[in-house]
This record gives structure tokens, sequence and C-alpha cells, in this order.
């Protein structure tokens, strides 16, 4: 009796990402018409994978901003006429070329769109009067509008990737809180009747890895079948 390929078990599609808004700490952007903030407390969000600085601005409201390193409680963020410090907030057209930044706006007042994961930091290549390029983490450059702001200095939290997970029960909750399948099974190391290449009757187990080339959805599994099939025939014809 046939079975299902593990990929036709799982269904036809569906959302491969759910955003698990519940689980942010709020949302994480930098406040228009405020003067500074004060650092109030540093906090993790399951939701980001930088810390997170929850502040409280000049007029008493609270918000949250990204953690640069070396950030502490206590400290002052500066968001009008900001001296050049890490974790400062200016406009792009006020700082200097080279300097290292982090969540950048795409447009003026949009609170930061660009550069916001754990460790990453962009750099100010080149100022223009109508434009600022700004050299990514990908070393892709981009250009921003003048006063587009942004924070001075590197992201937190950038030896995170760093640490083994040790366990594979570790790596399988890591996978289920991003909503990934996990672990991924090669075919030829399943049973026959759970996929094509499945079996274990040789050294070198599996099948053609070539798909028939009338297989139905779902069985295209291995290489991209041949274009043509059969000896080829006629003349070969040279190049002139």
């Amino acid at each position: 009796m046939g079975k299902n390929l593990i990929q036709q078990k799982r269904g036809k599609g569906g959302p491969t990402w759910r955003a698990g808004g519940f689980r942010s700490a709020g949302d994480v952007k930098m406040a228009t018409g405020k003067n500074s903030a004060a650092v109030v407390d540093i906090i993790t969000s399951r939701f980001h994978s930088a810390p997170l600085l929850k502040v409280q601005y000049n007029d008493g409201k609270e918000g949250l901003l990204i953690a640069p390193e070396g950030a502490k409680v206590g400290d002052v963020v500066q968001m009008t006429g900001a001296d050049i410090a890490v974790g400062n907030i200016a406009p792009l057209a006020d700082l200097p070329e080279g300097a290292l930044i982090y969540n950048i706006e795409a447009t003026p007042g949009d609170g930061g769109k660009f550069v916001r994961g754990s460790g990453t930091a962009a750099r100010i290549a080149a100022k223009q009067a109508d434009k600022i390029i700004v050299t990514l983490p990908s070393k892709k450059q981009r250009e921003f509008h003048p006063q587009c702001r942004a924070q001075m200095g590197v992201v937190a939290g950038g030896g995170r990737l760093e640490k083994p997970f040790v366990k594979a029960g570790n790596k399988f909750k890591q996978m289920k809180s991003k909503n990934r399948y996990w672990p991924l099974v090669t075919g030829a190391a399943m049973n026959a009747l759970s996929h094509p290449f499945g079996g274990k009757r040789t050294s070198r187990k599996g099948r053609p890895t070539i798909a028939p080339k009338n297989a139905p959805p779902g069985r295209m599994v291995g290489m991209i079948r041949p274009r043509k099939t059969g000896r080829a025939r006629g003349t070969r014809v040279k190049n002139k």
C-alpha cells in the first residue's frame, strides 16, 4: 500500500511563519518629538534577537529601543542635538563618514527598519547633499534620505549564535519556537514504505535520483528530470 511523502502529509501549504506577536515585549522604534530618554531597564524579548532598552522619555512616557553594546541602566539617550556617542539618535546628515550605526529609518520618522539584528552594524560610506550612502551588514550599499535617523553603535548580543546546542532537545525547542520543521531526515535513511528512496537492501541505499517524467506533484524528489529521453538522433551541426 502506498504512503504519502512527508511533504505531502504536511498539506498543500500554509503560513511558513507565525508572527507570535503575543511574545513581543512591545513596539520597538525610535519616537519622534522627544529630546532624550533615560534607560530604566534592559529586557529580553522572545520576539527580538537583540536585548531591548526600556526607556522613559523626557515627557514621562515609556518606550522600547534596541540596545547597543555597552549600554547600561541609568544611561541617557540623546535624541535632539545628540553628541557622537553610543546609543544616541541623530539624522544621518549629522553623523560623520565611517560612523557605525544601526536601526536606520527607511523614511524619515518611521522609527527604524534596517540593521536591527543582534551583533549587526552598518557604516556610513559617503555623504552627499541629497543622499547618504550606507554600507549594510550584507556589504550592499543603499541610499538614504539625509533626515533619516539612526542609532549610533553596534547592536548588542553579537555572540548569541556562538553557543553550541549540545543536545538535540535544545535544537528541537529552538526550531519549534520558529515554527520550523525539524529534524530533516534524508529520504535514503527512511524505510521503503516512507519514501521512494527508502530501504536498506545494499550499502548504497536509495534509487536513481531522477524523478519520472510523468511523476505526480510531490513525487518530484531527487534531481530535476531529464528534458528528453532516448538516444539522440540526427546530425550535429558544427558552429562555423
